[in-house]
C-alpha cells in the first residue's frame, strides 16, 4: 500500500481521535474522522507494547494492512486502528471479520450525520 495512504504525524492522529467517532470491541478501536482535503482515504495503526515483541507487533500491522487493502475503502476518511493485546494469537480470518464489521459500522454512523 502506498505511503499516501498513511496518516504519519501525530497531530493528525490526535484530530482523529479528538472528533471521537470511535467503534471498538475486545480485540480492536477503530477511530474514524472526515477528511474533505485528500482525495482518498488514509489510515494508521497502533499496536502497544504489551501485545508482544516487534516482530508480533509488526506482523499484525502488515495482516491489518492487507485487509484495509483488500477492503477498498471508498469513502474520503481518516482511519486510525488501535489494536489491544487481547488481539494476540487470532486467526488472519479472525482480524478480517472483526476489522472489516467494525470499519463498516463506523463508515455507516459517518453517513448518517
Amino acid at each position: 500500500m502506498k505511503k499516501e495512504y498513511r496518516v504519519k504525524k501525530g497531530s493528525e492522529i490526535e484530530a482523529i481521535i479528538k472528533h471521537r467517532q470511535s467503534a471498538g470491541n475486545k480485540y480492536f478501536v477503530v477511530y474514524t474522522k472526515k477528511n474533505h482535503e485528500q482525495s482518498h482515504f488514509r489510515f494508521a495503526v497502533s499496536v502497544p507494547k504489551k501485545y508482544g515483541n516487534a516482530v508480533e507487533r509488526n506482523k499484525i500491522k502488515r495482516q491489518i494492512r492487507e485487509v484495509i487493502a483488500k477492503y477498498g475503502v471508498v469513502d474520503v476518511v481518516d482511519i486510525f486502528i488501535v489494536v489491544k493485546s487481547t488481539a494476540k494469537g487470532l486467526s488472519f480470518q479472525s482480524i478480517t471479520e472483526t476489522l472489516t464489521n467494525l470499519i463498516d459500522k463506523q463508515l455507516k454512523r459517518g453517513e448518517s450525520k
